[in-house]
């Protein structure tokens, strides 16, 4: 495994904006019990640092989706390989990512999202490229802006690597896209 490059976000910088978004969502959503959902695997250490900062009740659930090769790429379509247990209708639902950057895969999880009709459906994500954007995304909470690199770590990987890092850094001679 090469080393990757640069260090981009800290470990002590996550763990503050974590608590930032925490105190954020815990007095948005004080009068009702949120569903947060998030997709496997890279949105896991996220998650999981971010709903312990929340100080309200919270309902969990997780999706897995595979990519449908170069289709995926340029439209977003993804199948759907482990569906939520939550009926998430009449809900607040908030989708937690860990990266968005041209948010056609996004797009496409809200908008099936959206046909159980949950009462709001909003996006708290991780990590925004908004160089890469090419769709609108309900993003109501946004860890960090990021340039367009290729970047590692708290959880993304490249080919199964790096998400053990307690950081995010650039990934050098990596792919030279994000996911």
């Amino acid at each position: 495994m090469r080393a990757p490059g640069p260090i981009l976000i800290s470990q002590e910088q996550l763990a503050v904006r974590n608590q930032e978004l925490g105190a954020q969502i815990s007095a948005d959503y004080d009068r009702t019990t949120p569903v947060l959902i998030s997709v496997l695997r890279g949105a896991l250490y996220f998650l999981a640092d971010l709903t312990r900062e929340i100080s309200i009740p919270i309902h969990l659930d997780l999706l897995a989706i595979s990519r449908y090769g170069e289709v995926s790429d340029t439209t977003g379509i993804v199948k759907i390989t482990k569906d939520l247990d939550i009926n998430i209708t009449g809900r607040d639902v908030l989708v937690v990512e860990d990266i968005i950057d041209t948010g056609l895969t996004l797009s496409y999880l809200l908008n099936y999202l959206e046909r159980r009709r949950p009462k709001s459906l909003y996006v708290c994500t991780l990590l925004d490229n908004r160089a890469r954007r090419l769709v609108d995304l309900p993003i109501r909470y946004t860890g960090f802006q990021i340039p367009d690199k290729f970047v590692v770590g708290y959880g993304l990987d490249w080919h199964e690597e790096y998400r053990h890092l307690p950081y995010i850094a650039v990934l050098e001679d990596g792919p030279g896209q994000l996911r």
